[in-house]
This record gives structure tokens, C-alpha cells and sequence, in this order.
């Protein structure tokens, strides 16, 4: 299946410490390009991965389910812990509940995690008839560019299929369940007007950790993609120094 101009996933090798990067769901690696290339410019190993499914047609989307997409962020934190690197995780969305399940996974394998408008929680009324929805209507209208600036452009499908969106709400009860699992630290970005996921879903994560090393940033100028919106300078930024402090030497 082609992918489309521009949803193709970013790698850069740099020093040993490393980001891997998770995109959303309906979305591609492109929302999160601009972080992934500001982290590689500092120096930074990355990896930005296009989940399955993502990033050609909806109707592919809709033959995967989340231990696909969660098969690919363990590969990419495996083979970079395998070849010396410390990993932070972060993700946008869909991409901080496979961040969050990789932190429930391998706690010891991640230095730290960088969410932005994590997805545990969502309120739309229809998931309660999606068991039988999905069933009849392959798709409802998409949810992407949900985004304050004016310009940017979120390249993610205008449907939301429906049996991978029902394998999506498994993820995230999952998640959800577990949090009190994690323990790395967390840098928690989020938005509170999002259309998408609700400002309840980040509450939710920082009600539930069990982190003891939590930093909590209001975007206070960005809907849900906010990687792409007026924050995303805040993010970029907060991020990286993030990730140089909790991998940093300890002092003897």
C-alpha cells in the first residue's frame, strides 16, 4: 500500500541518548516531524515511527487492531535499548497510550516519558454502540486537525474507522487499568480546549501514576494536535530539556 507524501516515519542517529516518537491514531509520523527534527538537530538519536495501518487509507486502518501498532513502539524502545541507548518515550494522543503501555511493560527500560493530550479517556457518546456500529458502517467522519493556528495542516484521514476504533478504546481501558504501574518520570503537555480527547483523559493520567517525578504544562493556545498548533515551540523545548535532565550523569 503507498504511503502518503509526507506520512513517511523519521529516523536520525546521533548520541546515546535516544527519543522515540508515537503519532496518534488516524494521524502519521507528520504531526510530530517538526518535534522529531528539533530533538535530532540537538543531538539527539530518534525515531518516529509510521504505525500500521497509518498514513495510506483508511480502509487499512481498519484491518489492524493495537497490539499491531504496539508491536511496532515495543520493536523500535527494544532495538534501541539492545544497541546501548537510554530511551525517553514520548507521543501524541493514541501515541501516550502506547507510551504509557510501554512504561507499564519495560519500566526498566525507559528513562522517561513526554506526553502531549495523552488518550486513556473519551467521551464520545457513540463508543457505547461501536460494538454494534461497527458492524454495520465501516467509518464516521474523521478527527484529525483539530488545531488552533491557522495553516498547519494535520495529514490524517477524514474517516474514523470503526473495528480499528473499537481495538483503540481496548487500548486505552488497558491503559488504563494499569496506570498505576508507571513510575518514570513525566512530562505531561496538554490542552484544555481539545475536541478530541478531553481535558479529563489527562486527569485521569495524573491521578493514576504512581510517577513520583511529574511536570505538568498547560498548553494554553492549542487544541488537541498540538504539536503542530502555537505551543509547539513550549513543547519542543520542554521536552528537551526534559530528557537532558532525567537522563543525565548522576553525581558521584
Amino acid at each position: 500500500m503507498p504511503i502518503l507524501p509526507g506520512a513517511e516515519p523519521f529516523q536520525a542517529d546521533g548520541g546515546d541518548v535516544a527519543v522515540l516518537l508515537l503519532h496518534g491514531f488516524t494521524g502519521s509520523p507528520q504531526s510530530l516531524r517538526d518535534w522529531a527534527e528539533h530533538h535530532a538537530a540537538a543531538g539527539l538519536t530518534v525515531r518516529l515511527p509510521r504505525l500500521p495501518g497509518h498514513g495510506t487509507t483508511w480502509q487499512e486502518l481498519n484491518l489492524t487492531r493495537w497490539p499491531d501498532w504496539y508491536a511496532v513502539a515495543e520493536r523500535e524502545l527494544l532495538g534501541l535499548v539492545a544497541s546501548g541507548h537510554r530511551v525517553v518515550v514520548g507521543g501524541l494522543s493514541m501515541g501516550g497510550a502506547l507510551a504509557l503501555r510501554l512504561a507499564q511493560e519495560h519500566p526498566d527500560l525507559l528513562e522517561g516519558l513526554v506526553l502531549v493530550n495523552p488518550a486513556v479517556l473519551l467521551e464520545d457518546r457513540r463508543l457505547v454502540l461501536l460494538p454494534v456500529l461497527r458492524h454495520l458502517v465501516g467509518s464516521f467522519p474523521g478527527i484529525g486537525n483539530d488545531v488552533r493556528k491557522e495553516g498547519p495542516v494535520e495529514l490524517a484521514y477524514d474517516r474514523t474507522p470503526l473495528h480499528a476504533a473499537a481495538s483503540f478504546t481496548g487500548l486505552l481501558g488497558t491503559v488504563r487499568a494499569d496506570l498505576p504501574r508507571v513510575g518514570a518520570p513525566l512530562l505531561l503537555l496538554h490542552s484544555p480546549q481539545d475536541h478530541v480527547v478531553p481535558p479529563s483523559s489527562s486527569a485521569a493520567v495524573l491521578a493514576g501514576v504512581s510517577s513520583s517525578d511529574v511536570t505538568d504544562v498547560v498548553l494554553a493556545d492549542s487544541y488537541h494536535v498540538a504539536t503542530l498548533d502555537h505551543d509547539a515551540p513550549t513543547i519542543h523545548e520542554r521536552s528537551l530539556a526534559f530528557v537532558g535532565r532525567v537522563t543525565a550523569p548522576v553525581p558521584a
